[in-house]
């Protein structure tokens, strides 16, 4: 047995392929989440445009990256998350600007 893994040599294999469609299933979960969010942000962005506020909000932007950071567990460090949600804030205003976009083209 190696001293670093608790599994078997003659197991790990058949375990790779387990973890491996553990992660499968993982990201699947999250790519359909990633999505839900991004609907959220476009409606979010539908109503900004009603109330004519700007699709940045730092504020905003600051309590859900505080709110990631609290929330984390790890084996991920809080930097690590930040990062994370950085990215997934810049597209989500991404497509909140793209929905505002195509909604304004549409009305005129």
């Amino acid at each position: 047995m190696n001293s670093r893994c608790a599994v078997p040599r003659e197991q790990a294999p058949r375990e790779l392929v387990r973890l491996r469609e553990a992660i499968d299933r993982v990201d699947e979960v999250l790519v359909r989440l990633l999505n839900q969010r991004a609907r959220y942000a476009i409606e979010i962005g539908q109503i900004k445009g009603l109330l004519q506020v700007p699709v940045y909000s730092p504020d905003r932007e600051k309590q859900v990256l505080c709110n990631v950071e609290q929330w984390s567990e790890g084996p991920l460090d809080t930097v690590t998350v930040r990062r994370l949600f950085e990215r997934i804030i810049d597209e989500s205003r991404r497509v909140e600007r793209e929905a505002t976009r195509q909604r304004d083209a549409g009305s005129g």
